[in-house]
């Protein structure tokens, strides 16, 4: 299909202050999808932990839900239906497939669902967060078990290539996604990490893969205690930043357009030149 036939398709990233009660978090979440469809957006990315942000990091296991069963999910499947909308859920933690007897971690799972409601594509994020700095510690690993495959999906304009937070410091997993026109970063930073690294991981991802890239946070004072650095934004394949919303709960938009991919890549053909195989 010629790029001129193609109109731009207008995204969307939601950015919440998720709390320790699910049934607020589903409540702004469907608030904010309701704002993004009604200004145009065809793709809603709800951010990490949208429907749940516990006290402590074993309360996620009271809350996970069986794959393709449970109100999260179902949740997600409506909210895409009822706007004609394509929704990647963020992160919910699921239940893995053979837990042991006493199983004590979960998935961190993104689902996608199109505008019929009918799920699409899974992605279990692989890469889990390890910080340690005076007073902030954090170990994903002792409540999150590890996903191990890369996955993408394909949208009306092309390839969409998934991953959560900390996968955004691991440049050779967007390359295994193949030839993408969107990459999506649900993600839930903190703040010191965020405010010294997230926009300049973001750019960086968006300019050596010469695509778009959507980006949906935590962005805010939690009542868990936790700090989270928000800036979602929508950067574009020359690494400009699009849209961009620093703190608080709100939508951040724009269109992917095709022809400014093309037109990146024409230039400077650096997707072209790859010699190195990452696989």
């Amino acid at each position: 299909m010629s790029l001129s036939r193609i109109s731009p398709f207008r995204v969307a990233a939601l950015q919440m202050v998720s709390t320790p009660e699910p049934e607020r978090n589903l409540a702004e979440a469907e608030r904010l999808i309701a704002e993004a469809a009604a200004n145009g957006a065809q793709l809603v990315l709800l951010p990490e932990y949208f429907c749940f942000m516990g006290y402590k990091d074993s309360d996620k296991l009271k809350v996970r839900e069986h794959y393709r069963d449970g109100p999260v999910q179902r949740f997600l499947a409506a909210m895409a239906a009822q706007h004609r909308v394509w929704i990647i859920g963020g992160t919910l933690p699921l239940l893995a497939a053979d837990p042991a007897p006493d199983e004590n971690r979960v998935l961190n799972t993104t689902l996608v669902f199109d505008p019929r409601g009918e799920e699409v594509a899974r992605y279990d994020k692989i890469h889990l967060f390890s910080f340690e700095r005076g007073a902030e510690s954090f170990d994903e690993a002792r409540t999150i078990r590890p996903g191990n495959e890369v996955r993408t999906f394909d949208a009306p304009f092309g390839r969409v290539g998934l991953s959560v937070c900390y996968d955004l410091r691991f440049p050779e997993l967007y390359r295994r996604m193949g030839d993408c026109a969107l990459v999506v970063v649900p993600s839930a930073f903190t703040y010191t990490t965020g405010r010294a690294h997230w926009q300049t991981l973001l750019r960086a991802r968006a300019i050596e893969n010469q695509c778009y890239v959507l980006a949906a946070a935590q962005g805010g004072q939690h009542e868990n205690g936790r700090r989270t650095w928000g800036h979602s934004m929508l950067i574009d394949p020359w690494g400009e930043v699009m849209d961009v919303l620093d703190e608080g709960c709100g939508v951040v938009a724009g269109d992917i357009d095709l022809e400014r991919i093309a037109a990146v890549r024409a230039s400077l053909p650096a997707w072209r030149h790859r010699v190195l195989d990452c696989n």
